[in-house]
């Protein structure tokens, strides 16, 4: 297995089955800590750099709260427009990355670029992670929610997932390499205009795991032991900001999950859902056994204190 220290976190294609497990191991070490809500000095004289160029509530401040957690600080950007990178200068990501690297010791992206991560880590001296770039992927996101998977029903292997949503997301892309590790299956619902590529679809099977793919999330719900969702109606991840105009679609009823289509889930089945959400996911889910994307926001703390402690070499291996 490859050493984590000094790496950057930019993708879950090529991430072996024995990396997820070391880093679920260290994420179980850490998790007291967060649960008991206190800090520690692991990271204590270190800095994480944010440089967000594009929205975020839960990627940005889970990063922030995990360094903190493990006693380090913080800098950063959460609006390129505020800085030289998003005003008339439009600096380059090179000319950027040159400069956070001597204010830090790691950097965490998020980029409306597909590839800016990858970009950013050809320049930077230290580890930067990819917090969500474009269409690209989203490698802390599947992260935590595989390790929410873990935390709540004891294991990854012999798991149906039922993804439903916009199979062109950075979540989708990122869930799709991970289980590629895993004896898990993979159901799909979306749109037509949004589903699967046929060279994402051949990618994955080619690594043997087949997506079988399905109109109606009602045809697989039964099945599921993960219901993985995202919204259809969707923001335009290319974008750096993407305001909600006056007229904003509804979602279908195949790509909703409601109290009443839960009733036809397996008892233990859980809710997963990075958020924000709109109406694929009432609110009223949320009173029912199969939440589970507030303990997701919650690991999602734990997991990137795994991730850091891990690159900033605090942690062996």
């Amino acid at each position: 297995m490859r050493s984590f220290a000094g790496r950057d976190i930019l993708s879950l294609k090529g991430f072996e089955r024995a990396e997820f497990e070391h880093v679920f191991q260290v994420a179980d070490e850490l998790e007291p800590i967060a649960r008991a809500r206190r800090s520690t000095d692991l990271l204590a004289g270190k800095t994480l750099v944010t440089a967000f160029y594009q929205p975020s509530t839960r990627t940005r401040l889970a990063h922030e709260a995990a360094m903190h957690r493990l006693g380090g600080n913080v800098l950063g950007f959460s609006d390129a427009k505020m800085t030289r990178a998003g005003d008339f200068y439009q600096e380059s990501i090179k000319d950027t990355v040159h400069m956070l690297e001597y204010y830090g010791d790691a950097i965490v992206m998020r980029h409306f670029q597909q590839g800016a991560p990858h970009e950013a880590a050809r320049w930077a001296s230290i580890p930067v992670i990819n917090a969500g770039d474009g269409w690209g992927e989203h490698p802390t996101q599947v992260l935590t929610d595989l390790y929410t998977v873990r935390r709540e029903l004891g294991q990854v292997d012999g798991l149906t997932f039922l993804c439903i949503g916009d199979m062109r997301m950075r979540t989708m892309h990122s869930i799709g390499y991970a289980l590629t590790q895993f004896d898990a299956e993979m159901i799909a619902v979306a749109p037509p205009e949004m589903s699967l590529t046929e060279e994402f679809t051949a990618e994955l099977a080619a690594q043997n795991l087949d997506v079988r793919q399905v109109d109606h999330v009602a045809e697989a719900i039964g099945e599921a032991d993960v219901i993985y969702m995202e919204p259809v109606v969707q923001a335009d991840y290319t974008a750096s900001r993407d305001e909600r105009g006056e007229q904003v679609g509804t979602t279908p009823e195949n790509y909703r999950v409601t109290r009443e289509l839960l009733r036809e889930a397996k008892s233990d089945a859980i809710v997963l859902h990075s958020l924000p959400r709109m109406d694929e996911l009432p609110p009223d889910v949320d009173d029912t056994r199969h939440a589970r994307y507030w303990e997701e926001a919650y690991y999602g703390v734990v997991m990137r204190m795994a991730l850091l402690s891990l690159v900033l070499g605090a942690q062996e291996r």
